[in-house]
């Protein structure tokens, strides 16, 4: 996954928070397989954040887009 670009976390409170790993930009899109989704919870309130699966973010990873995990079982 992180040869496909994705940048692996340990599992707390972080970027889902506001707190280390960076902020979010303006235009910057993310997704995560957190539990909270508020406006400018992650940086800048003009970013873009998507929620999903542990399942689907891995396999959007692969892909490099928004992915169905059962497309990449297949």
């Amino acid at each position: 996954m992180v040869r496909a670009g994705a940048i692996v976390t340990q599992p707390f409170c972080s970027l889902c928070q506001g707190r280390g790993s960076g902020l979010l930009s303006d235009g910057e899109i993310v997704l995560g397989s957190h539990n909270r989704n508020f406006l400018g919870r992650m940086g800048s309130a003009k970013s873009l954040i998507f929620l999903g699966s542990p399942a689907t973010v891995a396999a959007s990873a692969l892909r490099g887009k928004i992915t169905d995990p059962r497309e990449v079982l297949e």
